[in-house]
């Protein structure tokens, strides 16, 4: 847990480090009110800009490595996760092009659901910054990668065969799990 520390913006740190609570939001794919609710429970540190939030990009970077305590995925997440983790090995074997791809998907998707702009603002943020921050998203078992993986742009990227393989082998550890 993050100790709540509130202190007056410092001249040392680079404004564009700084975020708005809305911004830090759509990283990490929530409400701006859930980002005040981290902030105010001492979850998130903030500094102060007059009366304005103002959260450090490493700070949100940290939030989202540190895995939060929580109640098991449920079968669907895990197994999404999975599938996720294969993107992530192609995302590691050719970022450009499959960083590409889920560029063009996510553009098909702001058309098709122009009102679902957070979890679309998230991935599109998280694309922007290159494939570290995506390989976090996609791996990540924080309660905000889980749900962004919710509605992946990555449809396509694992062909079906491998798509299958995937789900057949996390099958076989589901029922290994469940019997043990």
């Amino acid at each position: 847990m993050y100790l709540l520390f509130v202190e007056t913006v410092n001249t040392a740190v680079e404004p564009a480090r700084l975020l708005s609570t809305g911004k830090a939001a759509i990283l990490l794919g929530s409400s701006r009110q859930h980002v005040v609710d981290l902030c105010e429970s001492g979850q998130l540190p903030y500094l102060m800009a007059g009366k304005h939030r103002r959260i450090e990009r490493d700070t949100i970077d940290a939030f989202l490595r540190v895995p939060v305590v929580k109640p098991e995925l449920r079968r669907e997440q895990l197994a999404s996760l999975w599938l996720h983790r294969a993107v992530a090995a192609r995302v590691v074997q050719d970022p450009a092009n499959v960083l590409a791809h889920a560029r063009t998907n996510l553009d098909a998707l702001s058309r098709e659901h122009a009102s679902a702009g957070g979890w679309l603002d998230a991935w599109r943020h998280a694309l922007d910054a290159g494939a570290e921050d995506v390989l976090q998203v996609l791996t990540s078992p924080v309660e905000a990668a889980v749900e962004l993986r919710q509605n992946s742009p990555f449809a396509g990227v694992l062909d079906e065969a491998e798509r299958r393989r995937v789900l057949a082998a996390f099958r076989s550890y589901w029922a290994a799990r469940v019997e043990s």
